[in-house]
């Protein structure tokens, strides 16, 4: 049962938070100088009395400032200037790693019937989440910009089938239930967030909404500060208001950058994004560090490795390479074919997060991701012999901010949350295709226009 109140103005600049990755610092070591600074700097945040808005223009000027830089300037150049050789540690991990996790200890679920607040719910991985949340009986509030990044037919379609299955679950239990309240508008509409978390007061909060896509965010590097920062921060400030017991962040897989690893980890120094996109992701796990530092917040960020599958984002090479194919027309692979991606199935991402949701980890960073890596060549051929129809490619040269490849160590995920993909790549595929000519037609012929 969608909410009546559906506040509506979009923002006037256009502007996306719907959708839908050193020094050491003396205050962390355990001696008494580190102690006084920790209890000073708590003191200081507890009597200075911050509002939500000063915490937030606060963090993001700092970001606002580095990431003008990175858009005007040669980063490249700045950064040699500036500090000489790069700094990422030399570190680099060609096998998982599940010793550095033994000592962690595990958080046990929750197993009781939850109240989330899901932003972002009307995009693929959002929706996808809040389905699974209502069908386990959860109840689940919705919120999400509904922006034209992509057809909004398609996230309104979502919404719908997150509608119906909350009507499915009333007509199940036999009793009408306030299952799912929906509010469209921008997480930094303050008016909205404090009306939606004084009535709502979700217990649980599943933070999915952000401007995705590496490429857009080199044009428009300012616009991604806003939706990812400034939306996440505002986030973590109302969780901190109105006591939510546990947050869950969407982070991603861009922020491992041009690691020289075979198996990213989560120990690997991350400090330096080859996109805005990928920067904002980081600015918002470190972010998320300090709620937790100084708030004592249970704060979880999952690193999403390259999901697809049913209902996917038609901006992602799944589904265009899937269209595209399956109506006979040319398809762009961008570089030699090499390029690896650590593919991921949907319900496995689910199925990650739902088990983040249960577990209020003080603070972690998990990977989710399958575990292994496709060429682009091999997941092109794959598309082929599913589709039935070969693809007409077009060779093109690999973009900027785009990295080599990406493939997870998922121990840290497999011990602390239980989490396991069982989804190999061409299983996936195949769902995906069956899905997509349901949906579109056997050749693509009932495609939006």
């Amino acid at each position: 049962m969608s909410s009546p109140f559906i506040p509506h103005k979009r923002a006037s600049n256009g502007t996306d938070s719907s959708f839908h990755q050193e020094g050491e610092d003396p205050i962390d070591h355990p001696n008494s100088s580190g102690k006084k600074k920790l209890a000073t700097l708590r003191t200081m945040a507890s009597r200075m009395n911050l509002t939500s808005t000063k915490i937030a223009v606060s963090l993001v000027a700092l970001v606002l400032v580095v990431l003008v830089l990175f858009a005007e300037s040669d980063s490249e150049l700045i950064y040699a200037q500036s500090f000489g050789p790069s700094l990422r540690s030399q570190q680099v991990f060609t096998k998982p790693a599940p010793h550095l996790w033994k000592d962690i200890p595990i958080v046990l679920p929750d197993t009781n019937h939850k109240k989330v607040l899901v932003t972002g719910a009307g995009g693929f991985i959002g929706s996808s989440v809040a389905y699974k949340l209502l069908e386990r009986g959860d109840r689940v509030i919705v919120v999400d910009e509904m922006n034209d990044y992509y057809d909004v037919r398609i996230k309104e379609a979502n919404l719908e089938i997150l509608r119906q299955k909350a009507k499915e679950m009333d007509e199940k239990d036999g009793v009408m239930r306030r299952r799912l309240e929906i509010y469209i508008g921008d997480i930094n509409d303050h008016d909205l967030m404090t009306s939606v978390f004084e009535r709502e007061h979700p217990d649980y909060v599943c933070h999915l909404a952000a401007r995705a896509g590496v490429r857009p965010s080199i044009q428009d590097p300012l616009l991604y500060v806003r939706a990812n920062v400034q939306g996440s921060t505002n986030m973590l400030n109302y969780s901190r208001d109105y006591k939510v017991k546990n947050i869950v962040v969407a982070s991603s897989s861009s922020v491992y950058g041009e690691s020289g690893s075979t198996y990213f980890s989560e120990a690997e120094d991350v400090n330096e994004p080859v996109s805005p996109y990928a920067a904002t992701k980081r600015s918002v796990e470190l972010i998320s560090y300090t709620y937790h530092h100084l708030y004592n917040m249970n704060i979880t960020n999952l690193r999403f490795f390259t999901v697809y599958g049913p209902r996917g984002r038609p901006d992602m090479a799944p589904f265009i390479f899937i269209s595209r194919v399956t109506r006979g027309e040319e398809i762009e692979q961008y570089g030699d074919g090499s390029t690896s991606r650590d593919y991921t199935y949907i319900d496995d991402i689910v199925d990650g997060v739902i088990r983040a949701i249960d577990r209020p980890y003080p603070y972690q960073i998990f990977n989710l991701g399958k575990g292994s890596g496709t060429k682009l060549g091999e997941f092109i051929e794959l598309i082929e012999k599913h589709v039935g129809k070969k693809a007409n490619i077009k060779i093109m040269p690999a973009q900027p901010g785009d990295v080599p490849f990406t493939n997870a160590d998922v121990s840290k995920a497999r011990r602390l949350l239980g989490y396991e993909p069982h989804f190999p790549m061409e299983e996936g595929i195949v769902k995906t295709v069956t899905w997509f000519k349901e949906t579109y037609g056997e050749n693509g012929e009932k495609m939006l226009g």
